[in-house]
């Protein structure tokens, strides 16, 4: 079975993202579950490490003191890992209100986590779905997320 963090994460945010449980499994219930799914030891082990990140990258989230003046520039690095669909994706995000600069900056760096050579959007899209997942008062950049998402019909107009 060949998985990828990716869809390690999918897995888990598809089942417990609608799920009345307030409290959250600890770490090795979610190795014995992901390993009853299927999902291999290092694969389950770097999910984890991806949402240990997630988690790290919160702490450092600034909603204060925005504008919309500002360029983001990548870097060498990450113009070779996300191409110009991915980045575009990212600015129309933004351009839409769906991400702010912080937000995309969480981004940018657990896209580069999940260490996947091929970034494509439909990852921008669950990644972005994990971000706002992941941060309280979110509720409705996070549903017109959601709609992008399951929306099979929309074409991407930038």
């Amino acid at each position: 079975m060949k998985e990828n963090v990716l869809d390690v994460l999918m897995y888990l945010f598809e089942t417990y993202v609608d799920t009345e449980e307030e409290p959250e499994p600890d770490q090795n219930e979610l190795r014995a579950e992901l390993s009853r799914a299927g999902f291999g030891d290092s694969e389950i082990e770097r999910a984890l490490q991806w949402l240990d990140g997630l988690t790290d990258q919160q702490q450092s989230l600034d909603y204060g003191g925005q504008t919309g003046s500002g360029m983001r520039i990548y870097n060498d690095f990450e113009h070779e890992r996300l191409d110009s669909s991915c980045r575009g994706y990212m600015t129309y995000l933004e351009q839409i209100g769906i991400l702010s600069p912080p937000q995309r900056e969480i981004l940018v760096d657990r896209l580069l986590a999940l260490e996947s050579a091929d970034i494509d959007v439909e990852q921008i899209k669950w990644v972005v779905l994990m971000v706002l997942f992941s941060q309280p008062g979110q509720e409705l950049a996070y549903a017109r997320m959601e709609d992008l998402v399951f929306d099979e019909s929309s074409g991407l107009i930038h």
